[in-house]
């Protein structure tokens, strides 16, 4: 493993990794920019080798009832080798460049803290 330095990705309240990695895809360490919308979501499932499924939940209003109701969406997401993720963490996820057919969306760091 090298040892490149975790560069500025422009979001601030999201910490670097402490490890490095060689990954291209990577947002710290590789040239993947991130752009677009930050969502907070769940891992639900690890799907390829440095794939996650997660679950952003969000609130929709009904104007009939005059309510809100909770919705959920599944996204895909990259994962880089230098975070450690788990099933069940809560995970900040940036959308960028299209890695592949059904994933536009790269974790960025565990929710709470540095990995």
């Amino acid at each position: 493993m090298s040892t490149r330095t975790a560069r500025n990705i422009g979001i601030q309240w999201i910490k670097p990794p402490t490890r490095s990695c060689d990954d291209d895809k990577c947002p710290w360490h590789g040239s993947l920019p991130v752009r677009g919308r930050v969502f907070e979501a769940k891992v639900v499932r690890f799907r390829a080798r440095n794939l996650a499924v997660v679950e952003r939940m969000y609130y929709q209003y009904q104007h009939k009832y005059m309510r809100y109701e909770r919705r959920r969406s599944d996204l895909h997401a990259y994962v880089p080798s230098c975070l450690d993720i788990r099933e069940g963490d809560t995970v900040f996820i940036g959308e960028t460049r299209q890695l592949a057919k059904s994933v536009a969306f790269v974790v960025l760091g565990k929710s709470g803290g540095g990995s």
